[in-house]
C-alpha cells in the first residue's frame, strides 16, 4: 500500500486565497474535501491529514519572532475547527495540531509509516521546504507538490536546494525562513549555502577558520566570520527548522478511509457542498 499524508493547513489557505473562492467564509472547505476525494478517485487508500489547530507551537517558546497567526483573515481562521470535523466526518483520519505543526505531525507519520513493512511508499503532500528533510534515500519517502505536479526524491532535493534532505534544516537555519518568521544569518544566501553545506554536512561542521575551508564561494572570509559569531542563532534556527517526530499521530491502519460517516450529510447540506457529498458517496461504493 501507499500511504498519503496531507497538509490540511496549507489546503485551506491555498483554497481560501484561490481566485475562484467567492465564499470567504466556508468556500474554502469545499476546496480542501474536494481536493482530498481527488486523492481517493487517483486510488489513494490510506491517507493521513494534518492541521495546525493553533498556530502557535513549541517553537514559539524558543523564538519570539517565530510565526504567530497574527493578522490571519477571521474569515479562514474560524474555518481551522471546521475543516477538522468535515474531514473527519467524510471518513478522513485527521491530527489537529496544538502543541506541535502539521510539519512535525506529517514528519512523524511518515517515520511511522516508512517503518512498517506493508508500506510500499509515503508520499507526503505539501510543497512546504520543511518536508524536504523527511524524503529517504531509498524512495520511500518521497515529497509531492500536487498543484504544480511535482515529485521531490532524494535527487529532486538536491536539485532544487543544493543540498541532500539531511541538511535541510541546517540549510533553513543559515538562510532563514520568512513565511516562519526567522531570518537566517546575514550574508548567508541559498548559493553560498549549498555550497558550503554540500562539502560540510551541517552547520557546527563547518571549520570556524576560513583557512581550513576547502569550498570556494564568494566572501568566505565574511561568511566564516558571521557563522562564528552567530553559531548560537545558526543552532537555534536549525531547530526550529527541524521537524518534532513526537508529534501525535496515529497508526497506519487508522488511515484507511472509512467512507461518510454519520453526521457528513448534514454537514455538507449546511456548507453547501451537495456536490462534494454525492461525489464521497460515489467514491465509497467504489472503494477497495
Amino acid at each position: 500500500m501507499k500511504v498519503h499524508l496531507v497538509d490540511g493547513t496549507y489546503e485551506l489557505f491555498r483554497f481560501h486565497y484561490a481566485k475562484s473562492n467567492r465564499d470567504p467564509r466556508h468556500g474554502a472547505q469545499r476546496g480542501v474535501l474536494n481536493t482530498v476525494l481527488d486523492l481517493v478517485s487517483d486510488g489513494a487508500t490510506h491517507i493521513g491529514i494534518a492541521t495546525d489547530h493553533v498556530i502557535e507551537s513549541w517553537r514559539n517558546d524558543l523564538y519570539d519572532g517565530y510565526k504567530d497567526g497574527a493578522g490571519i483573515d477571521p474569515d479562514l481562521f474560524a474555518q481551522f475547527p471546521e475543516v477538522e470535523e468535515l474531514l473527519t466526518l467524510a471518513g478522513f483520519e485527521v491530527w489537529p495540531q496544538i502543541e506541535h505543526e502539521a510539519d512535525d505531525a506529517m514528519a512523524a507519520a511518515a517515520a511511522q509509516a516508512a517503518a512498517d513493512e506493508r508500506v510500499e511508499q509515503v508520499v507526503i503532500c505539501t510543497p512546504d521546504k520543511d518536508l524536504a528533510q523527511c524524503v529517504t534515500a531509498d524512495g520511500r519517502v518521497i515529497q509531492f507538490d500536487r498543484r504544480r505536479e511535482i515529485v521531490y526524491d532524494r535527487d529532486g532535493v538536491i536539485a532544487k536546494f543544493g543540498v541532500p534532505p539531511e541538511s535541510i534544516p541546517d540549510y533553513l537555519g543559515v538562510v532563514g525562513d520568512t513565511a516562519d518568521g526567522f531570518p537566517g544569518l546575514p550574508g548567508w544566501g541559498a548559493k553560498s549555502a549549498a555550497a558550503i553545506l554540500t562539502r560540510y554536512g551541517h552547520i557546527d561542521h563547518v571549520p570556524h577558520d576560513v583557512a581550513e575551508w576547502d569550498v570556494n564561494v564568494r566572501g568566505a572570509a565574511k561568511l566564516a566570520q558571521t557563522l562564528h559569531e552567530q553559531l548560537d542563532d545558526a543552532l537555534l534556527f536549525r531547530r526550529i527548522a527541524t521537524v518534532d517526530l513526537d508529534a501525535p499521530v496515529s497508526s497506519v491502519d487508522a488511515m484507511a478511509w472509512r467512507g461518510p460517516q454519520p453526521g457528513f450529510d448534514e454537514r455538507c447540506e449546511a456548507l453547501g457542498a451537495d456536490r462534494h457529498r454525492a461525489r464521497a458517496y460515489k467514491l465509497w461504493e467504489n472503494h477497495g
